[in-house]
């Protein structure tokens, strides 16, 4: 039986009675139903529509209805709640108010709270006690005019000289403050609409049970059986069946309403809301999400709008994801994702993360796994294993330079390939994972985009690229862009489609490879072939990438969820090197996705093109998507290039680009020289202070047993030695 229908039910067996009010206390009372005798209590906005919406869930419900202004406060004081506030004036009325509601109390009821109890700590820690809060979050231009219809020109608190629409901003702090459940209202969303997204608010947060996680491989086995939750993907990071965890559910969509409301926000209050969507408020509270999201990204990403999106040419954008502290896409997800770790993690026990890169994810994860604190820092290790001679010499510097003695960046003698199944292979033996949790009290872990938390911070900057070009003018909402990634590990191709899932209307997700092609081949020929296929060094190294873990996502998606399928054709493909894709599945890949490939001559070229025309300066891989783009261009919409590294991580390659003769050996050098050559963007000063730092680091050889030996030390040294 749902959550709502128990209420229902339960309501009807016992109808709450109300008792008269004393001068010391409120009694509503019921008998208990299977909120626990919880109250749903709605707050939000002068405005905002808590009364009539409380009177809509309540009738639905066949509970009763409380509003505080009407049935708490005039009654106590025997006056209107607006005469009240002339007597007594602002200060005063807030705190008789507050007190007024701390000896109230009710159950199983729907109560409508007035849009300044929030401001008061101890009452709203008094009446949440027993409560449920659920935020109507109504746009500000909406409360302005509703309230203006109401002939209401000022509210409680409200001094001389504020406006309203400040004081509406001033506010929602408290709200956020306090609030379980957010409902994001829509731009000109109706009472009845409200109350409906109430209902099913409450729902899923009484449903934790329904908002889990399926391994891409995982059909019939014991593993499908088992609860998965947020919390656990987290953790684990890779299935126990070798495959990737995706939400049971599929993803949440976003209305053409909400979408209006988003594009006047900053990032982080769109990636509040989309991530609140996304993670259930029993796995992350709405408080200690909100936290993280602002810590993730403030003041350390350079630009006020953290990922902003800029004209190129024509009828082309980039959107620039290099602000973060390691001038990488990488950081948008890998400031976040180190606090959801952080918060998800069981008590007694180490945690390992084991981490392969071909160039920007390392020094992601170094940085945002230091920016944890106390107990959380102590108890997480972080390595790094990169191929040697296989990333930028920047790149290098910016990993080394980390030397704490649980953060560490170890050079294999091999490729990123390795180093990555490597790792895998780890994770998929018993033996080895349960030596190292019962020696040692450590788990391993991974923070590369196999992680669903990885993954899933990616989302919304592709969402914030949509609602940027809205609020520039460039399209109307609902018109559709196309979107064209430099990928090799298919992740931010992959997040980029469940973007478009929870309805941003991209129509085209255009991946970009090099000229290792890997990707590119298979969307145009379903064929996986990785038969006596070399990686090849490029310009564009991080996309150096043969294998390519997030298509295991994306087939399954087009394949109907088939976890057979999957299962047989990715096993396929460790064991045989190859697998084809079904016809009727390459129709269907091919509907969302196209992909081009891009020479290392070319790449080049469109680098000095670039700056010559407009002074932009592209890094390599922004130079492989702007070439693909050009070549499938139709001209029919705008497309986004995702511009995933600062120029300055690839200084060589650019300066052979623009044809500069004479470069500086010395990096930091380098990147002012190309500073003085570059009207936009600006130079990175981060990566400029992290190349002060000189480091050193240990190298090894291409054995999986010397790298197994290397996780045993880093376990020694992070968590055995005493410091």
């Amino acid at each position: 039986m749902g959550l709502l229908s128990a209420i229902q039910l339960a309501s009807r067996i016992a109808r709450c009675c109300l008792c008269q009010l004393s001068t010391s206390k409120s009694c509503f009372s019921t008998k208990s139903t299977l909120l626990g005798d919880k109250n749903i209590l709605l707050m939000g906005l002068p405005g905002a529509g808590k009364t009539t919406v409380g009177k809509i869930v309540a009738h639905k419900l066949g509970l009763p209805v409380i509003d505080v202004d009407d049935d708490v406060l005039e009654k106590r004081w025997k006056m209107p709640v607006a005469a009240k506030l002339a007597e007594v004036g602002g200060r005063c009325f807030l705190e008789e108010e507050g007190q007024t509601l701390c000896n109230f109390s009710a159950s199983g009821c729907i109560i409508s709270l007035t849009g300044s109890n929030p401001l008061h700590a101890e009452a709203m820690q008094h009446i949440k006690q027993n409560g449920l809060v659920v935020y109507l979050d109504v746009d500000s231009e909406d409360i302005i005019e509703r309230l203006s219809r109401m002939k209401v020109d000022r509210i409680v608190g409200q001094e001389e000289g504020v406006s309203l629409k400040d004081l509406l901003c001033y506010r929602k702090q408290f709200y956020e403050k306090w609030l379980d459940i957010r409902v994001f209202c829509g731009m000109g969303d109706m009472v009845e609409e409200v109350a409906e997204k109430v209902l099913r608010a409450v729902e899923r947060y009484q449903e934790h049970d329904e908002e889990t996680y399926v391994s891409t491989r995982c059909g019939g086995s014991e593993l499908s059986n088992r609860k998965t939750y947020f919390s656990d993907v987290v953790i684990e990071g890779l299935a126990a069946d070798g495959g990737l965890y995706v939400p049971k559910k599929g993803f949440p969509k976003i209305s053409k309403s909400q979408c209006l409301r988003l594009i006047s926000m900053s990032y982080p209050e769109r990636a509040l809301v989309l991530l609140e969507k996304c993670i259930h408020p029993q796995d992350v509270s709405a408080l200690d999400l909100r936290n993280m999201v602002y810590k993730a990204y403030e003041s350390n990403f350079s630009s006020e709008r953290v990922a902003p999106v800029k004209h190129l040419v024509q009828n082309q954008y980039v959107q620039e994801l290099f602000h973060g502290p390691t001038a990488s896409f990488k950081d948008l997800a890998l400031q976040l994702m180190p606090q959801l770790f952080a918060y998800c993690l069981p008590p007694m026990c180490n945690f390992l993360i084991l981490v392969a890169t071909s160039g920007d994810t390392g020094s992601a994860v170094l940085s945002g796994f230091s920016r944890l604190s106390g107990t959380n820092r102590h108890r997480t290790g972080v390595l790094v294993f990169f191929p040697d001679k296989g990333v930028s010499p920047i790149q290098e510097q910016q990993m080394t330079s980390f030397r704490e003695r649980n953060a560490r960046a170890v050079s294999v003698l091999s490729d990123f390939d390795f180093c990555q199944k490597s790792i895998k292979r780890m994770f998929g033996e018993a033996g080895l994972t349960g030596h190292f949790a019962v020696e040692y009290g450590t788990v391993l872990s991974t923070a590369n985009s196999i992680n669903w938390a990885r993954l899933l911070p990616q989302v919304v900057y592709h969402c914030s690229s949509y609602l940027d070009l809205c609020r520039d003018g460039v399209i109307n909402c609902g018109d559709p862009v196309d979107v064209c990634i430099p990928t090799g590990n298919f992740g931010n191709a992959m997040s980029a489609l469940y973007a478009k899932q929870m309805g941003i209307p991209i129509r085209k997700v255009i991946c970009a490879s090099n000229h290792n092609r890997i990707v590119a081949d298979f969307i145009t020929t379903g064929q996986y072939d990785l038969q006596g296929r070399p990686l090849l060094h490029s310009h564009s190294p991080a996309i150096d990438i043969l294998k390519s873990s997030n298509l295991e996502r994306f087939v399954y998606h087009i394949s109907g969820r088939s976890s057979c399928l999957v299962k047989d054709l990715f096993t396929r493909l460790d064991v045989e090197k190859c697998f084809q894709l079904p016809e009727h599945l390459l129709g269907k890949m091919q509907e969302q996705v196209q992909a081009g490939w891009c020479s290392e001559d070319d790449c080049l070229a469109a680098i000095h093109n670039v700056h010559t025309q407009t002074g932009y300066l592209m890094d390599t891989h922004t130079a492989v998507a702007k070439v693909v783009a050009d070549r499938l261009k139709d001209g029919s919409c705008p497309t986004v290039l995702c511009s995933t590294a600062h120029y300055g991580k690839f200084a060589p390659a650019v300066f052979k680009a623009l044809q500069i003769q004479n470069v500086p050996q010395d990096p930091m050098e380098q990147l002012k020289v190309l500073e003085a050559s570059a009207s936009r963007p600006e130079a990175h000063r981060e990566m400029m202070k992290c190349l002060r730092e000189k480091g050193g680091h240990r190298v090894c050889q291409a054995d999986y047993n010397v790298l197994v030996e290397e996780v045993e030390s880093m376990i020694q040294d992070s968590f055995l030695k005493v410091t």
